[in-house]
């Protein structure tokens, strides 16, 4: 998973568990851009009575630094506020949900969006949008007959025209969990495996899961340090960091065991207190999963990305890259030689590629190493013929050049730990054979498709809608 329960501690609190995260220039908005960040991993559809929500005491942020310091340049900060219609039924809706302000839904969310100009906790803040609604879960057809009505009017518009949105939305990531953490094995490939089995295709395991989705449009020019809209990928100004998290209170006080003078919920609620902490960030998927070793895992979650040059020696020599040989006995034969650090994976997670090594195409924002998700702002979507190989596959609007919603991320990385990439810094080496044929295997349909339970949108949040909890499946 790209961040789905990727440390002992955040496993264990998933309302502040940030799973994936998306940048892309909007292919119907060409001059905006779309951040999706994820939160709430793999959620049962059919989870009631309590079915998932946001966190009300969780903070969620989506991050930007536009000038490569590893300072905060801007902040989008989403509180989200619980209301309970009826506390007197067990019941999430009394009846069909046919309007965000129905009284037969009785357990409703809203929220607030926030911007910060400079550092995150000190910068000036500016209130873009109060009350805001989240639509329901989607719980099937007797209790939200026109699921896709209810999400389309939870899409709102803040202040400075940016377009928001946060609900329940399909986990459109797709990955084989059940063999990758079975000794790193690849379906399509266990045949070649130290314990070998017969090839067979890739399952999808996070088909019929959901997610929790905060999705943002937001003008090219509001995120750039210079104000512009670029249009040169090479220009200094095209390329942001990007990077999303969750925090906590630092301090919880429980309220005491009840007893006979109190009556059911109407008890006093935990106190939290003290200066917000971060418990989860994600920028580049798959970094706390597969890069960081378990000892560092909850430290990495609660560190900054400034200060990621502390876990470098974990990019240059990543542990994946030292099992590929050994489990797959022969097969990589020129990465196992290989000595040096991965200076191309240093570029490609921790600084971004710079100028001169792919022609026409950057996304570096300066000598700085951090995890951030990295997007040049004035490479155009391809909207006629997306590889969902991204850049790996030919097409620089794809990862890691920011990450769109239809990009193998799984597949991509693999690839680049196998050797794919390390040609772009040293020209002598030859990438094995067998690298072309590291895959999931999970068939992806057509390229904008996705192998999972519903298309993705072709408009904002672009993200499908989610399965009904009364109908849906997982593993095929």
């Amino acid at each position: 998973m790209t961040s789905h329960r990727e440390a002992p501690k955040i496993s264990k609190d998933p309302v502040a568990d940030n799973t994936d995260l998306y940048a892309f220039v909007s292919p119907d908005k060409p001059d905006t851009a779309t951040i999706l960040a994820n939160y709430i991993p793999l959620e049962e559809p059919a989870g009631g009575p309590n079915f998932n929500t946001f966190g009300d005491d969780v903070l969620y942020e989506i991050v930007i630094d536009n000038n490569g310091d590893g300072i905060e340049d801007i902040t989008y900060q989403f509180r989200f506020k619980t209301t309970i219609g009826n506390p007197d039924t067990f019941l999430y809706n009394t009846g069909p949900i046919a309007s965000l302000t129905d009284s037969s839904w009785n357990v409703k969310q809203s929220y607030s969006v926030t911007k910060i100009v400079g550092p995150r906790r000190t910068g000036a803040s500016t209130i873009l949008g109060r009350n805001l609604p989240t639509p329901p879960v989607n719980i099937g057809p007797r209790s939200t007959p026109t699921y896709a009505n209810l999400a389309n009017a939870a899409i709102n518009t803040l202040s400075d025209g940016s377009t928001v949105f946060a609900g329940q939305r399909d986990e459109a990531f797709y990955v084989d969990l059940g063999s990758i953490f079975d000794l790193g094995t690849l379906r399509p490939v266990q045949n070649f495996h130290l314990i070998s089995t017969p090839a067979a295709p890739g399952v999808d395991s996070t088909k019929g899961f959901s997610v929790h989705s905060i999705a943002i449009q937001i003008a090219k020019s509001k995120l750039t340090s210079d104000g512009s809209n670029p249009t040169d990928p090479l220009g200094k100004n095209s390329t942001i960091g990007i990077w999303a998290s969750a925090s906590r209170r630092r301090a919880a006080i429980l309220p005491t065991d009840g007893d006979d003078t109190q009556s059911g919920d109407n008890h006093s609620d935990a106190v939290v207190t003290g200066p917000f902490t971060q418990v989860s960030r994600l920028g580049m998927p798959l970094i706390n999963e597969v890069i960081i070793p378990l000892g560092k895992k909850d430290f990495w979650n609660t560190s900054l990305p400034r200060f990621d040059s502390q876990f470098l020696k974990y990019y240059q020599a990543p542990e994946l890259q030292k099992l590929l040989p050994v489990l797959y006995p022969g097969v990589f034969p020129n990465l196992a030689a290989v000595t040096e650090a991965r200076a191309d994976l240093v570029a490609i997670l921790l600084t971004g590629i710079p100028a001169g090594i792919i022609p026409g195409f950057q996304n570096f924002t300066g000598p700085l190493q951090a995890d951030y998700l990295r997007l040049n702002l004035a490479i155009p979507p391809n909207t006629t013929n997306p590889n969902r190989l991204g850049l790996v596959g030919g097409d620089p609007a794809g990862f890691p050049n920011g990450r769109r919603v239809l990009d193998d991320v799984v597949d991509i990385e693999i690839k680049a730990i196998a050797g794919a990439t390390l040609p772009l810094v040293d020209k002598n080496f030859t990438t094995d054979g067998a690298v072309s044929l590291v895959t999931q295997g999970i068939p992806a349909g057509n390229p904008v498709q996705p192998p999972n339970t519903a298309p993705f949108l072709s408009v904002f949040p672009y993200l499908p809608h989610p399965v009904p909890g009364y109908e849906h499946s997982h593993d095929p």
